[in-house]
């Protein structure tokens, strides 16, 4: 579905990533994890065309994806929802979610019945300003948002920062559903573990700017743990 092949990059001299490999299969959640700072949402951002990278590829299906050019990103079907869900605080939640529609082919210019399904506050909501609603509720309409695309990957940066339990119980729950009902690829960056034993199949670690231990859910023990995601 997704593969990152020797993908370098630079924060003007600084070198944030070092040959990156990383493939994300159809059909599951992978998991990337690792402490603060280690380049995670920088890897995101190359992989949406916000950054800029120094060498590599990325391929997505059978498209590699040119440098830059973000919007062609939900145009392909690719849902991101970033870290600190960045909704329009002063926009509506109608209007946060029409966001997403821009970028629909004309005639399917509607938000799909998922998005209220899976979240039924929004459809309550629909005329609440995004800033007014609780975190929890903010994160639900950046996820929603992201779906309107009706994309077949969705990548989520840090889902549960920041809400209360009830929320990221529910949001795991969201994410088996989106896999094992809908077949929609998923790629997750998350800390918590309890959460990331109960919604990937798969994880990759980065530390300091490298790809340094990946595999099945199964296999991430003690030893990975101490080393390099507690602090």
């Amino acid at each position: 579905m997704l593969k990152v092949s020797q993908l370098n990059q630079y924060y003007g001299e600084s070198h944030t990533l070092w040959d990156v490999d990383m493939e994300i299969p159809k059909g599951k959640c992978t998991c990337l994890m690792g402490r603060n700072g280690v380049g995670k949402t920088t890897l995101l951002g190359c992989i949406m065309g916000l950054l800029k990278t120094e060498s590599g590829e990325i391929v997505f299906g059978d498209k590699t994806l040119p440098v830059g050019g973000a919007e062609q990103r939900a145009g392909l079907g690719i849902g991101y929802v970033p870290q600190g869900r960045q909704i329009f605080p002063l926009l509506t939640v109608a209007e946060n979610l029409s966001i997403g529609l821009t970028t629909m082919k004309k005639g399917k210019e509607k938000i799909p019945d998922l998005v209220f399904e899976l979240f039924p506050v929004l459809k309550e909501m629909m005329k609440r300003r995004g800033g007014d609603l609780s975190g929890g509720q903010q994160q639900q309409l950046a996820i929603g948002r992201a779906l309107v695309l009706q994309p077949s990957l969705l990548i989520l940066d840090e889902p549960c920062e920041g809400i209360q339990p009830n929320i990221v119980h529910e949001i795991g729950e969201i994410i088996t559903r989106l896999v094992e009902e809908l077949n929609m690829t998923v790629l997750l960056v998350e800390q918590k573990l309890h959460f990331v034993r109960q919604t990937a199949q798969l994880f990759y670690i980065m530390d300091r700017g490298r790809c340094v231990a990946n595999g099945d859910i199964g296999e991430l023990d003690e030893d990975l743990i101490s080393q390099y995601l507690t602090v």
